[in-house]
């Protein structure tokens, strides 16, 4: 490896094939100009409509543009700037006797160019780690790529035949999609990244970690007329497109090529085949496994129900040997490749790369196998179980939450569920159907576990960093819903389990340790993608020889995308960044809590605080405030009588208050990534208000808040329901407070509940809670905001039957028993677990 220096950088290098010092913009003259360009390209509308713009007689002289047309725009892109990513090339596979045309890029340079991106450079990481949580390194952490046992793995292998050597796992998706929502048009892209760069760069789209690889052919080969045959054929065809595309791996994964990141560093690097992200008929096509088996272990199609039955990964040597069975004659093939269970492929994109194992690289698929997959059979399942009509009764009646999405109509009614819908309903699914009647009377203890099981198994499986502990904890909920899963064959709904997608669970925890947690390569990345990079390139087109349209408006976009980055380079002084260190997430993301500048409310009467925002004990709760924080660093506490007593002689001097309706968590850049900052969660506490000649209900959400010292301890927090934030008028502060005392700028009237019993549910695994109350009155305090850790939701206790009188704006006020519900997000997940 050798170091270059700053100017041997990737923007420097990029800025040599410009020649030109004084125009940061170059070949655009002004600012104006390539800001018009970059909208035109990035934002813009149709050619047709930025043309029409142009033509308007004056536009382009009082803008100062050189250019009068789209056209005269593509041509200083296509041959004044200099290429940012490779080019596209077409050629045609012959299958069957019919050629078919593949768009696709040099792999080569693909990777280079994401390797070589001064975006990329001071995160890219280079060799294998191992993390721990211990000193004693006993308990091992597993959160990006080259955490886990892969790359470790790989890395001695090469080592072995090339000693010295960085390897570049590959990652590759393909993944069939519609561009058009009539015309039945649809594209096949193939996505590449690389595993150097962390995964919370890689799965946002915007950042650039995904690359364009090819458009694979889409025809469904119609003109075969038997169905067998054609099948066949649309794997072949497959096959060969995909090792066109993927053949320079196989001599520059074993020899390597010296590449240069995006800082000048120059290394000699192994780009290696290290997995594959598509659904499930995706794994079957690529691995040639038929439908209904496991593309990655030999367990029998009968079995897949089992939790139980040993588990081995398909042995890559055998098929290999059975694919050579290919020179032996037809016959002999066929029969070789039955004897080891996949179909007969012809030279599938695996067979000759280096330290390739496909059925080890098949990786999970959080989207499609858990919740496509398996929460859509369990709505389906609980559905029949429950009753559609009561299900759609108690998600009417939830109480409003941050996390929450509301579903006015129900969910049972809900067609062509999406995943985040699915995620959704997944939030309050297990509160719901506690006390629900099962049909005979059956317990509804083995049903409240099984679903548990099986949330608690999703929720673990996207933690964005794993331990050994949390692996066995993943394992557990898998086993705790295997136990209980028979109640919905006793239910008559299900005769067996022979799912793939739940078999594919048992596989999670082997994948999590090879190649760091799920959140390295979702599905979900790449369906993003299909907007970007198939739907909106299709829309650019004139839907006639679309393909060709498709990369060159993508080779485009990619160069105003490149040139943008040399852009902010030059504007910054031709600086490097500072050395980025990486370190693994947590579960807690950096968040902070923000109140806005200004009240929302300027000045609220007391009367009003206790009519319209339902803080009722307002003025006792602010007197014993008051009284409590007057007594500064007394040293001697005052009992609750004491404290009433001297709360009596207790005068406001103001009959208004500055009001606040929300406050609400920010994400913070914890790890340097140059995330942009969004809402984490939010509380609100808003008046009554009339509109028209309805009255709509106060909303005052349930928080979270500390009461005590540990962080960690359930026994420092207690669940209050926040009726009103405000702060004290200046002026007043001196006549009721001493100057010693330090005062939070920010308070909530806060209502409370009881503390947290010992332990959750048994069956349920929730927190029960009621309201507390003192002599049959409401418990209530004053809190500084800042004690407010975030929101939290309660589900009522419905009972048998929910009440249809309760609804969904005033059931905190009607129900009297509630569940925590642990499931809003992944953080109150593994708190309360």
């Amino acid at each position: 490896m050798s170091h270059g220096s700053v100017d041997h950088g990737a923007n420097a290098a990029y800025g040599a094939h410009l020649a030109n010092d004084e125009n940061p913009y170059h070949p655009f003259n002004s600012q104006i100009e390539w800001e018009v360009a970059r909208w035109a390209k990035l934002r813009g509308a149709t050619s047709t409509a930025f043309s029409d713009l142009l033509s308007i007689d004056g536009v382009s002289e009082r803008l100062g543009l050189s250019f009068k047309s789209t056209n005269e725009l593509n041509k200083i892109i296509d041959h004044e700037l200099p290429t940012g990513r490779p080019k596209f090339k077409r050629e045609q596979v012959v299958i069957a006797g019919e050629s078919f045309d593949v768009y696709y890029r040099n792999i080569i340079e693909c990777i280079e160019s994401l390797y070589g991106d001064p975006d990329f450079a001071r995160y890219l990481t280079f060799a294998p780690e191992r993390h721990y949580t211990d000193e004693d390194q006993t308990i091992r952490l597993f959160h990006d790529m080259h955490t886990g046992k892969w790359w470790w793995n790989t890395q001695k292998k090469l080592d072995q035949h090339c000693p010295g050597g960085t390897i570049i796992p590959i990652i590759i998706s393909t993944d069939k999609t519609q561009v058009t929502m009539f015309r039945n048009k649809s594209a096949y892209p193939m996505y590449l990244t690389i595993g150097n760069i962390p995964k919370e760069i890689r799965r946002k789209p915007s950042r650039g970690g995904h690359i364009l690889l090819a458009y694979l052919p889409t025809t469904r080969l119609e003109h075969i007329t038997n169905k067998a045959s054609r099948r066949r054929s649309i794997a072949n065809l497959y096959h060969a497109c995909m090792s066109r595309v993927l053949a320079p791996l196989q001599h520059a994964g074993l020899e390597g090529i010296n590449m240069r990141s995006g800082d000048g560093a120059l290394r000699r690097c192994h780009p290696l085949f290290a997995s594959f992200v598509g659904d499930y008929p995706e794994q079957l096509l690529a691995t040639g496994i038929k439908f209904g088996d496991c593309p990655k272990c030999d367990v029998e199609k009968d079995d897949t129900e089992s939790n139980t039955v040993p588990l081995h990964l398909r042995n890559i040597g055998e098929v290999l040997d059975a694919l050579a069975a290919l020179d032996q004659g037809n016959l002999a093939f066929v029969r070789a490749c039955a004897a080891v269970g996949i179909k007969p492929l012809i030279h599938p994109f695996w067979e000759g790369l280096p330290f390739a194992n496909i059925f080890q690289g098949v990786t999970p698929d959080v989207l499609h196998q858990l919740y496509q997959g398996l929460v859509k059979h369990l709505l389906a399942w609980l559905e029949a179980a429950c009753g559609a009509t009561e299900i759609d009764a108690r998600c009417r009646r939830l109480p409003p939450n941050h996390h929450i999405r509301l579903f006015a109509k129900g969910i049972t009614t809900l067609s062509r569920v999406s995943g985040t819908e699915h995620a959704q309903i997944c939030r309050f699914l297990l509160g719901i159907i506690i006390d629900i009647r099962l049909p005979n009377n059956l317990n509804a203890g083995r049903l409240l576990r099984a679903v548990r099981g099986l949330l608690d198994f999703l929720y673990l499986a996207q933690y964005p960093c794993h331990s050994t502990e949390t692996l066995q904890l993943l394992d557990e909920a898998l086993d705790l819903f295997h136990e209980n899963k028979l109640i919905f064959v006793e239910l008559g709904i299900r005769n067996n389990f022979n799912l793939p997608k739940l078999h594919a669970a048992r596989h999670y925890h082997l994948m999590i340790m090879l190649f760091g947690s799920t959140d390295n390569y979702n599905t979900e990345y790449t369906e993003r993608l299909h907007i970007d990079l198939a739907k909106d390139a299709y829309r650019a087109t004139n839907h006639k020889d679309e393909f060709a349209q498709m990369t060159r408006w993508l080779e485009r976009k990619e160069k105003i995308l490149r040139h943008q980055k040399y852009v902010s380079w030059r504007l910054a002084g031709g600086h490097q960044a500072d050395p980025y260190h990486s370190r693994p997430p947590d579960m807690t993301f950096g968040r902070e809590q923000v109140m806005t500048k200004h009240p929302s409310a300027k000045s609220v009467s007391l009367e009003k605080l206790a009519m319209d925002y339902g803080a009722t004990h307002f003025r006792d709760a602010l007197a014993r405030f008051i009284t409590q924080q007057s007594r500064g660093n007394d040293p001697a506490p005052l009992d609750s009588q004491a404290l009433d007593v001297l709360a009596r002689d207790i005068h406001f001097p103001f009959h208004r208050l500055p009001v606040f309706h929300k406050v609400k968590w920010c994400s913070v850049d914890a790890r340097g990534h140059g995330d942009v900052h969004v809402t984490l969660d939010s509380v609100h506490a808003k008046p009554q208000r009339n509109v028209g000649a309805r009255l709509i209900a106060c909303r005052s959400d349930t928080a979270l808040v500390r009461v005590g010292m540990n962080s960690k301890d359930l026994r420092d927090f207690r669940v209050g329901q926040v009726r009103v934030m405000f702060t004290f008028p200046p002026k007043s502060i001196p006549l009721l407070f001493p100057p010693t005392v330090h005062l939070p700028t920010h308070l909530a009237y806060v209502e409370w509940f009881t503390p947290f019993p010992p332990a959750p549910d048994r069956n349920s695994g929730l927190y029960k809670l009621s309201r507390s109350l003192r002599g049959g009155e409401t418990v209530a305090s004053i809190v500084p905001v800042a004690d407010i850790e975030r929101s939290v939701h309660l589900i009522p206790r419905f009972g048998v039957i929910a009440p249809r009188e309760w609804t969904s704006d005033t059931v905190l006020e009607d129900c009297d028993t509630f569940w925590l519900n642990s499931y809003i997000d992944r953080y109150t997940f593994s708190m309360f677990k």
